[in-house]
């Protein structure tokens, strides 16, 4: 789309180059002169502040509510700008300035190294600058946090799509292999965890990481190659955390700035899932826990611009800006569980009548294992066999095996069977097997404990009598021959 049109009394131009932070422009021209050229109103919005670079060095300050208007001046010619949770902070050829919107008088001022600042993240509690040099952690003080470091790493080719930052991490995909995305510790710079960096099976294209909740929970969100969304844990403490596809079609995401909703848009679906960690938890109640719209007015290719409160912001091919609004209700559960609110959770839930916002309930009480709350919930979706399963599990005499039965109903069937193991309820890890029909596994456990390989050989027996099939697996002939049942 077109933005300008300036017809200088220079002759023709027969050649133009930006500058290598492309805020200014120069062009050759026929009479020989030289024509420099600089771009202006670049706008950035965020909640009811509304900012516009008027000239080069003097940025104008809207606050809608009050029709309040601050001029801010600079030394220097602004290079780029970012306008998130509270603060504005803007990058000249030689210095950071920092503003809080509660007060556009006194901004924190420091220099930088280099005057190229390409790109500027934030995140609630610091802000991240790129620039010819590295990557660069400050916090809202203007103190230097750290600054991560990673191999063959080049820093000007990174932008918003490729580098994510929360409060405690900083995620960047790598340039030398696609597939991989380095993880770093926000306030150390060093890799996280074991240092090995995330791998996927094909090229990634985007990245995002979720902004709020613990630091073990903390979820990254990235699309790849084929456009498939995909969403994994940061942290992985020696067992590898799945990577599971939760999305296709996706051209674009954001994350919320204030609770784990995800937001993108699939194909011709605007599409928000209030609580992806559904997939960890309980994969059937996954679709229950979306939102989707009718998205074909935003035309080909929109990119999501930001996701603040329940706005998001959304930018067409052709330039201009759509807002769409989502439920605020879903938010308010993520915070009312954040703080294990249950009984609010329900009484919410309750006035809303919505399945969605019971989906999510029931999703976000099992991973929390407040069995009660779930159990409310998935009666009011209608699912009755989980609610008939929660029901036994509460009936049950150990804590221990409570606990099981907890990581069994979400499908963690090795994480279960590993934690009877300690607790020494071997018997209770048997049957699980045999429950699920993992014969091999069930008499391994039994021979190797030396206990119940009757009951195992048993439940066999009935089992392939129930069918009318013969004994064919070796194994168990064996100890068929030695025991008897």
């Amino acid at each position: 789309w077109s933005y300008a049109l300036e017809k200088p009394n220079t002759g023709s131009i027969f050649a133009l180059s930006w500058s290598i932070d492309g805020t200014q422009l120069a062009g050759a021209c026929g009479n020989g002169q030289v024509i420099f050229a600089h771009v202006v109103e670049q706008h950035w919005e965020w909640k009811n502040f509304e900012i516009t670079l008027i000239k080069r060095r003097t940025m104008k300050v809207h606050n809608v509510i009050n029709d309040a208007v601050d001029l801010l001046e600079f030394r220097d010619r602004v290079i780029k700008a970012s306008l998130n949770y509270g603060y504005l902070v803007v990058s000249t050829s030689l210095q950071c300035y920092v503003f809080s919107t509660r007060n556009w008088n006194t901004p924190l001022i420091f220099d930088l190294k280099e005057g190229t600042v390409s790109l500027i993240l934030q995140a609630e509690r610091h802000f991240l600058l790129v620039d010819g040099g590295g990557l660069y952690l400050y916090s809202y003080e203007g103190r230097l946090i750290s600054s991560p470091k990673y191999p063959g790493m080049r820093t000007d080719i990174l932008n918003a799509l490729t580098v994510s930052l929360s409060n405690d991490t900083l995620a960047v995909k790598d340039k030398a292999d696609e597939k991989v995305i380095y993880i770093f510790e926000a306030l150390s710079g060093k890799p996280l965890g074991d240092g090995k960096p995330l791998t996927h099976k094909t090229e990634i294209v985007e990245i995002a990481l979720d902004q709020k909740g613990l630091t073990s929970e903390r979820k990254i969100a990235f699309i790849d190659k084929n456009r498939d969304l995909f969403i994994t844990s940061v942290k992985r403490f020696g067992k590898e955390q799945k990577i599971v596809k939760i999305g296709t079609m996706v051209q674009s995401l954001a994350w919320n700035d204030t609770s784990n909703i995800l937001c993108g848009i699939q194909d011709s679906r605007f599409t928000v899932w209030y609580y992806p960690n559904t997939v960890y938890v309980d994969k059937d109640l996954l679709p229950k826990t979306l939102y989707e719209k009718d998205a074909s007015e935003l035309s080909k290719n929109p990119q999501i611009v930001s996701f603040v409160g329940n706005q998001v912001t959304i930018r067409r091919a052709e330039g201009s800006l759509v807002h769409l609004h989502i439920s605020p209700y879903p938010a308010i559960l993520h915070g009312y569980v954040g703080s294990s609110r249950w009984e609010d959770g329900l009484r919410l839930c309750r006035f809303v009548k919505d399945q969605t916002l019971w989906a999510c309930l029931a999703a976000m009480a099992v991973a929390n294992k407040d069995m009660t709350t779930a159990e409310i919930a998935y009666a009011a979706i209608g699912e009755i066999d989980k609610v008939q399963y929660i029901n036994s599990i509460k009936d049950l005499p150990s804590k221990e095996s409570r606990l099981a039965h907890m990581l069994l109903f979400s499908g963690n069937t090795q994480e279960a069977e590993t934690l009877l193991l300690q607790s020494g309820l071997v018997y209770q890890a048997i049957q699980v097997n045999i429950n699920l029909y993992n014969w091999e596994r069930a008499l391994d456990l039994a021979v190797k404990h030396r206990t119940h390989v009757d009951t195992v050989l048993a439940y066999r027996q009935k089992f392939l009598e129930d069918f009318g099939k013969k004994e064919t697996n070796q194994r168990f002939l064996q100890y068929a021959e030695g025991v008897s049942v």
